[in-house]
């Protein structure tokens, strides 16, 4: 129980110390996270708070982070994607594709050329590398834009390509990871494209069916006022925990396009 308070109470209070010297959220987070774990390690002896380091010790034993983590993930691409309005991109759309495309092949190419010839490994591992590192990510771009003034459209598209890349860069991960298993030829393509296929249709059919089932609950009052937020929530968990259980990685997919759909909705 310490440990789990201590984790909220550290996480607000790093939160406030970005407020209060208008820097980055993930700079006093990674700080505070460093001083009670590796850092105590080393100069108390004793971990302050240790969410996992085997199957048996800490708050989230075994794979049980794993799974903590990847709905976290999902609130924040949902919340994320409510903020995305088609008013933003009617100027900056064409620079928002490039950034979806073509700056992925580039970092997708680049970090893996990169992590074979600087680092030695191997063609395959590079490549799973460079597929993971095409990840921006909100959790890191929208602190940043909160302290850093810039203008709306600059803004929008980082904002866009932040919540965006992240089921793109899953997809890549996967695709990359089914490559390795699979191996080459047409046992691959075959492979490849069945996943791809499997997780484009079921993030855009399960993320736009529910948004449009969430909404007509919504105006209908179907859902008392007071049940909304946590409705909501229980619902954007779902779509994500239903759509991965069909295909791998398309529960990320589907709630972007969920919060997408219903922020662009009356």
């Amino acid at each position: 129980m310490l440990e789990l308070a201590g984790i909220i109470i550290l996480g607000i209070l790093a939160q406030w110390v970005a407020w209060r010297f208008k820097i980055p959220a993930i700079l006093p987070l990674i700080i505070i996270g460093l001083l009670v774990g590796p850092i105590a390690t080393l100069y108390m002896d004793a971990k302050i708070i240790e969410p996992i380091w085997n199957g048996e010790k800490g708050l989230f034993p075994g794979d049980s982070l794993f799974y903590f983590v990847s709905l976290a993930i999902s609130i924040i691409l949902f919340e994320g994607g409510l903020t995305l309005k088609r008013t933003e991109i009617l100027n900056t759309g064409p620079v928002i594709g490039k950034l979806i495309s073509i700056a992925v092949l580039i970092t997708f190419t680049g970090g893996g050329v990169a992590a074979h010839y600087i680092f030695g490994l191997s063609w395959k591992i590079s490549l799973l590398f460079s597929a993971l590192i095409i990840v921006t990510g909100p959790t890191v771009i929208t602190p940043i834009l909160r302290n850093i003034p810039l203008k709306k459209d600059l803004s929008s598209i980082l904002k866009w390509e932040g919540i965006l890349i992240d089921p793109i860069g899953a997809l890549f991960a996967v695709l990359v990871f089914e490559f390795i298993s699979a191996g080459a030829g047409g046992e691959f393509t075959l492979v490849a494209l069945e996943e791809f296929g499997k997780i484009v249709l079921f993030g855009f059919t399960f993320g736009f069916s529910f948004a449009h089932a969430l909404v007509f609950s919504i105006k209908k009052k179907l859902i008392p006022h007071y049940l909304l937020n946590v409705f909501t929530l229980a619902a954007v968990l779902g779509v994500f925990v239903l759509s991965d259980a069909f295909a791998h990685e398309s529960g990320l997919l589907a709630v972007v396009v969920m919060g997408m759909v219903m922020g662009n909705m009356s």
